[in-house]
């Protein structure tokens, strides 16, 4: 059983580098978005209606959604501006390493908490990984670097707080439900780009094609995951996913044809290093 986990977290995490390149390919990052979120957004609507018709939940629980919700709508429009600011290959493995690397920070140094010498290595590679994502360049060019990479950073940031609302948002909340909070909250924050212009009809007519996959695969991606923790130690098969870091890169480098590739494979294979290190310190 545990190869089989193995596998599904592998094709979990390729299938989320899949759909992450198709929203990057688009012409509309931000409508391409919000359509490929809007089918299983519209299923898990009726789950969610009904849980909560049938819970009774206090003002700090509904307060928890409600952060939710705000914090998803923050992550979808950064995650749009950040596709539009850098390469795939640059911005993915940072997007989906800092969460790893802030939340064992932040526990050392807000809480006391301990942190294993093998975390600490974890740390230094991450660290590394992301300075060599940055390269060196001078001026504007410095500065035309430096943008994506923030954005990124940013977009962790909101991963890893939206992660920890959730967290607390699971003791009264069934996954499903959790998860079309998430849905809701990310198109949410990209509504405002689908109405008030007619990129809708166009992002449609376009890439009619990419949106169906991309609906398959942005809800599958995790699905995939959640068969594999089923029959896994969780601890085992999570730092697993993150080798879709490295299927991002590829296809950033192989399919949308960027640049900089053996630094930008140096740099990611550096990352999942890190977070296969901190994972395995215990933390």
């Amino acid at each position: 059983m545990l190869v089989i986990s193995i596998i599904l977290v592998l094709c979990s995490g390729l299938a989320h580098a899949v759909w992450n390149m198709l929203a990057k390919q688009s012409t509309d990052k931000a409508v391409f978005l919000w359509v490929i979120y809007m089918p299983a957004t519209i299923l898990l609507l009726p789950t969610l209606v009904n849980e909560l018709a049938g819970a009774s939940l206090s003002l700090a629980m509904w307060l928890l959604i409600g952060a939710s919700l705000i914090m998803q709508s923050i992550y979808s429009l950064l995650l749009a501006y950040t596709y539009n600011a850098g390469d795939l290959s640059q911005v993915y493995p940072v997007m989906r390493g800092t969460p790893t690397l802030l939340i064992p920070a932040f526990g050392v140094i807000l809480f006391d908490e301990v942190l294993a010498l093998w975390g600490w290595i974890g740390l230094c590679f991450m660290l590394t990984g992301f300075v060599v994502m940055l390269g060196r360049s001078s001026g504007k060019g410095q500065q035309a670097s430096l943008k994506p990479m923030l954005l990124a950073m940013s977009v962790g940031l909101c991963i890893t707080i939206y992660t920890l609302i959730d967290k607390a948002n699971l003791q009264h909340l069934s996954p499903l439900a959790l998860l079309e909070v998430t849905n809701i909250g990310f198109v949410l924050g990209l509504t405002p780009a689908v109405v008030h212009s007619n990129r809708l009809r166009h992002v449609i007519r376009t890439h009619s094609n990419r949106i169906w996959i991309g609906a398959i695969l942005s809800p599958g991606s995790y699905l995939l995951f959640l068969f594999a923790a089923r029959n896994a130690n969780v601890s085992t098969v999570a730092p697993m996913r993150e080798v879709g870091i490295v299927f991002g890169t590829l296809l950033g480098l192989f399919v949308l044809k960027e640049s900089q590739g053996i630094r930008r494979i140096t740099a990611s294979v550096a990352v999942v290093m890190g977070i296969i290190m901190i994972a395995s310190s215990g933390h």
